[in-house]
């Protein structure tokens, strides 16, 4: 479709604002905010593990964020007004950049009550609850997570896997997790670097165009896999596909409702590329019923000794309460972005399995053209066949011949159907 002057005019306005929106967010860094330094895990093991961490209001206020929180949301608010005069009431992608304004206006007012109960609340509108359900009369997201847990009780007791040999060291992991993405990313394309850090608490981070494996961490070939996968394909993947947008550049930024369904994404991509594993499934379920636990009251010795109680180690088992507990006081109310994980994974499931039945096959690829939302995928199909989205340019395989992922939907679809308890029962006499 030929671009016309006043066409010109309106993708370069676009544009701008686009541009505004990205630098608008570029110092709201949510987890270098609400994180616990490493002083803190030390007195905590130094007290024997028996009392609170010592993180206060007051922790947090001798911590202060990189921006003035009231600045930001102005400009934040200024930006929104501008788009709607700009682009009017009802243009769809002046919608979708009103919203992120909107969203990350709650990102700051979250990061702004730090330690104080207001920040759990915001972040549940942000993230999401346990409590949760996807519609009237189905189970929450801690069932879920409760659900998980009795399958791989099962799974425990039939004694047939052991855990994966952790034989590579974090130099071998990152010469063979960079072999395996400079094949996926070719370097006439993007190079796409791996690295070592000292500096995370997970054993692996994303970023733009890296990935960054702790320094102090082994890994399993099975592993090398996921990440490639999860934190590679997915992750750096959408990233790199918003990047590309010569328009819609807010496409390689996310607010909170964009992690939802990319982490939602990248489960899902898991276990379509079968490098999920038993152990992989507990670890995502244990953080739902740890968010649970402190929805519930709990605090952090409490949740600490949950995961105690599954063998977890003790420095994983800190690192992973203090990630429920972020943001918060150790007998607060939790950060609830682990359950975002599950949450993603079910709404996009959801979203793939209508678009197969619905026949709109076009759509399913278009979660990866950027950090996307399941909201926008309508007006994201519209925006490309207007010309202002660029299809991905990177695409598991999985999703670039949509053909076998639609096969096994359609089997999907109806194997859902089936009640598995009175198949349970059937079966019986040959299990």
């Amino acid at each position: 479709m030929p671009v016309t002057a006043n066409g010109g005019d309106r993708l370069q306005t676009i544009r701008e604002l686009s541009e505004r929106l990205v630098a608008a967010q570029k110092p709201i860094r949510i987890l270098n905010a609400i994180s616990w330094d490493d002083s803190i895990r030390d007195a905590f093991f130094a007290g024997g593990c028996k009392q609170l961490p010592q993180v206060d209001r007051g922790y947090y206020e001798a911590r202060p964020l990189e921006f003035d929180a009231k600045e930001k949301q102005r400009e934040l608010f200024d930006l929104d007004l501008a788009i709607r005069q700009k682009l009017g009431d009802y243009s769809p992608v002046g919608g979708i950049m009103r919203r992120m304004c909107r969203e990350y206006e709650t990102v700051v007012r979250m990061l702004d009550a730090r330690g104080e109960p207001d920040f759990s609340r915001f972040s549940q509108e942000l993230y999401g609850s346990s409590t949760e359900v996807f519609y009237q009369g189905e189970p929450t997201l801690a069932d879920f997570g409760a659900r998980m847990a009795d399958a791989l009780a099962n799974i425990d007791r039939s004694d047939k896997f052991q855990p994966d040999e952790k034989r590579l060291t974090s130099e071998q992991a990152v010469e063979e997790l960079q072999r395996r993405l400079s094949a996926y990313f070719p370097a006439d394309q993007h190079q796409v670097r791996v690295m070592l850090s000292d500096g995370i608490i997970s054993d692996a981070a994303a970023g733009s165009d890296y990935i960054k494996l702790r320094q102090d961490a082994t890994f399993s070939e099975r592993d090398i896999r996921l990440l490639e996968v999860h934190e590679g394909w997915v992750h750096v993947g959408t990233t790199l596909n918003g990047l590309s947008q010569p328009v819609c550049t807010f496409l390689s930024k996310g607010p909170p409702s964009s992690t939802v369904t990319q982490e939602g994404l990248a489960i899902l991509m898991e276990n379509l590329a079968f490098v999920g594993h038993p152990e992989r499934v507990r670890r995502v379920s244990n953080r739902i019923r740890a968010v649970d636990l402190a929805e519930q009251g709990a605090n952090f010795l409490e949740v600490f000794h949950f995961f105690r109680d599954k063998n977890v180690p003790e420095q994983e088992a800190y690192s992973l309460t203090a990630r429920v507990f972020r943001g918060s006081l150790p007998d607060g109310q939790p950060f609830t972005k682990d359950v975002s994980y599950s949450k993603g994974f079910i709404l996009v499931y959801n979203f793939i399995q209508l678009a197969v039945r619905r026949g709109k096959l076009d759509r399913i690829p278009l979660l990866f053209c950027g950090k996307t939302t399941l909201e926008d995928m309508r007006t994201l199909n519209h925006l490309v066949e207007e010309g202002l989205v660029q299809p991905p340019k990177f695409l598991p395989p999985q999703f670039a011949d949509l053909q076998a992922l639609t096969s096994w939907m359609c089997y999907s679809g109806f194997l859902r159907r089936l009640n598995l308890d009175q198949i349970e029962a059937e079966y019986s006499s040959i299990l």
